[in-house]
């Protein structure tokens, strides 16, 4: 292999929010380096989204495609988790802490969920991420992909997992 060679890399992104909003910047920084080319991306939950953007992304516009798009799902995360009733108290807030332990919402949310299904209390289906996912992606786009993609999803009822690839027909 010469110097010029692009060196090929497989990554493999975590779930969790956080971890999913810590490794955008990770992203962004590989995305930087010109002689990385990314071959496969598999990811769960919050990993599994980062991976859909930035393969759908790299298809559209190459490396700074991938860029831009990850910096637009993450920006209207932000935005849709600012009109989220999972906040700070104010209490909190003045004292500078960042904990939802005293945030009214989130006890009710915590105390709820342990004696119902999630499905229980969603009865509308609600799902902002499914709205900016599908004003990101480009699914026609992601299935031509170069990149590998491999997503992982867990069937509730029976609890196996499955694995997921561009270019599959889901229907």
């Amino acid at each position: 292999m010469s110097r010029s060679d692009p060196v090929l890399i497989d990554l493999a992104l975590q779930g969790g929010g956080s971890h999913g909003a810590f490794t955008w910047g990770v992203l962004d920084r590989l995305l930087e380096e010109q002689r990385l080319r990314i071959a496969g991306i598999s990811g769960t939950s919050a990993g599994a989204m980062n991976a859909a953007v930035l393969a759908d992304g790299w298809t559209d516009g190459g490396a700074e495609g991938a860029r831009a798009a990850l910096e637009e799902f993450w920006q209207r995360v932000s935005r849709a988790a600012a009109l989220s009733p999972l906040q700070r108290s104010p209490l909190d807030r003045l004292m500078g802490r960042w904990t939802l332990d005293t945030s009214p919402a989130y006890l009710a949310m915590d105390l709820m969920s342990r004696v119902f299904s999630p499905y229980d209390l969603n009865l509308m289906g609600f799902n902002p991420l499914r709205s900016i996912l599908s004003g990101i992606i480009d699914f026609d786009r992601l299935a031509r992909s170069p990149i590998k993609l491999f997503v992982t999803a867990t069937k509730v009822r029976t609890g196996r997992g499955r694995i997921f690839r561009n270019g599959e027909d889901h229907a």
